[in-house]
């Protein structure tokens, strides 16, 4: 029996030098294509000194630009929120013809690049699209305006939520929702109760993603905008202009501050994996609770 126990550790465990080479490769591919350029972005940006990196982040249109991304996200991301969690509460927890196909459209922003969404809209509410006309005699702008950025914001992210409660919640199943209602919980209390402390670590994942997505987007935004200076750039697309007009110094000091955005969006990440790993640890080692007395 032992022999045999050693056989089989032999011929699944990999040698010294094939683990230490996958180590190796792992790390290089990801100093290359992860640390490096992040770090380079920091370089360029500090490379005139750290004055010249504040004046590039002083400037009135990095300012708009940097309070729009914040408006955009702060708008997107709540909304979101709730379209993420009734989406994935009626996926998951109902059974209902068409049921495949909702699913299908809440995958959809990730099978349609960013651009074709941002041309819908213009399609939808440019001044020669479906509704153009009558938001123009009624004095309503979406595209090249803000609405329009939100808009498009809102169709990229909205699947990290949704996607992140979906199997979650299929997997915890609906017995203890169930268990509530027949105890006379009505649908809020239950909700409140039993299924948003059941969810509230995938719903904090799926928000933490929905955030970075919303502040990085380019494409769909890049659309809609109209690259108005000051008043319709977000952040990356404030990087672009000021990169084609070569101010590097400039352009890798907002780039930066995006940069730094998505560091402690996964510092945020990191710390609610931490705490999530570390309760259901502390869960599972818990005593088995023991039958009351008869």
């Amino acid at each position: 029996m032992a022999g045999n126990l050693a056989q089989k550790r032999v011929i699944t465990t990999e040698t010294a030098w094939v683990r230490r080479s996958l180590i190796g490769a792992a790390l290089l591919f990801v100093f290359l294509f992860l640390v490096l350029p992040l770090a380079a972005v920091f370089t360029e940006a500090l490379r005139k000194g750290f004055e010249a990196y504040l004046e590039g982040l002083r400037e009135p249109d990095a300012w708009s630009a940097i309070r729009l991304t914040l408006i955009t996200a702060a708008i997107a991301v709540p909304l979101n929120l709730v379209f993420g969690i009734a989406a994935a509460w009626c996926i998951a927890k109902y059974e209902f013809r068409g049921k495949a196909f909702l699913t299908t459209l809440v995958d959809l922003p990730f099978s349609v690049s960013p651009v074709v969404a941002g041309l819908i809209y213009v399609l939808v509410f440019g001044a020669q699209g479906w509704l153009g006309p009558w938001l123009a005699a009624n004095g309503i702008k979406i595209v090249f305006a803000v609405p329009g950025i939100v808009l498009a914001t809102i169709f990229v992210t909205f699947p990290f939520i949704a996607r992140e409660l979906i199997p979650l919640m299929q997997a915890q199943g609906n017995e203890e929702e169930q268990a509530a209602i027949v105890l006379g919980a009505n649908g809020w209390q239950t909700f409140w109760h039993v299924t948003l402390p059941n969810i509230k670590w995938g719903l904090i994942y799926g928000v933490i993603l929905c955030n970075a997505r919303a502040m990085g987007e380019f494409g769909a935004v890049s659309v809609v905008s109209g690259h108005i200076r000051g008043q319709t750039n977000t952040m990356p697309l404030h990087v672009e202009i000021l990169y084609n007009e070569y101010q590097s110094v400039a352009a890798f000091s907002v780039a930066s501050l995006l940069a730094l955005l998505a560091l402690v969006t996964l510092a945020i990440k990191s710390v609610a994996e931490w705490q999530h790993e570390r309760l259901m640890k502390a869960t599972a080692e818990l005593p088995p609770e023991r039958p009351a007395a008869a």
